[in-house]
């Protein structure tokens, strides 16, 4: 199985510290950064604020719907937040740098999976990295929004 790689990011016009906030308040502004046509059924099941989150929820793209149980950790807290599904190899982080001297972040949406083998793999391999970005291009900037609020 080859592990697949995607990522996106962009310079929002927002403080590391007002960014980071709206990502690790899963119980509230991060789930408005979600494209809804895309996640659907979001509902935190432990926590809500950062580390120790339990959400699940399902994702329609692609044709596909699946579902996803992530657990989030912070290793490094106010910068990255890592979101680890409970039923896969699936791990999304979001990673928040300081630019311009702090008035401006870096936002990096990155996921890194183990893809399936033979032909569906093939597939996986060939589409999955561009839908994603697409939607994590929409995340990005649905988040420039959310930090206008």
């Amino acid at each position: 199985m080859a592990r697949i790689h995607v990522e996106a990011e962009r310079v929002i016009d927002a403080s590391p510290k007002n960014v980071y906030a709206i990502l690790a308040d899963y119980q509230g502004r991060h789930q408005r950064i979600l494209p809804p046509e895309t996640f659907k059924d979001f509902h935190v099941e432990e926590g809500g604020q950062g580390e120790g989150t339990v959400m699940r929820f399902r994702v329609a793209a692609g044709g596909r719907e699946r579902p996803y149980r992530m657990r989030v950790t912070e290793p490094d807290r106010g910068r990255k937040l890592v979101e680890e599904d409970t039923m896969s190899s699936l791990v999304t982080t979001f990673t928040v740098e300081p630019v311009s001297g702090g008035q401006a972040s870096r936002v990096r949406i990155a996921t890194d999976w183990q893809g399936g083998r033979g032909i569906g793999g093939f597939f996986e391999r060939t589409f999955a990295p561009g839908t994603m970005r697409r939607i994590y291009e929409e995340e990005l900037d649905r988040l420039v929004e959310e930090t206008r609020d």
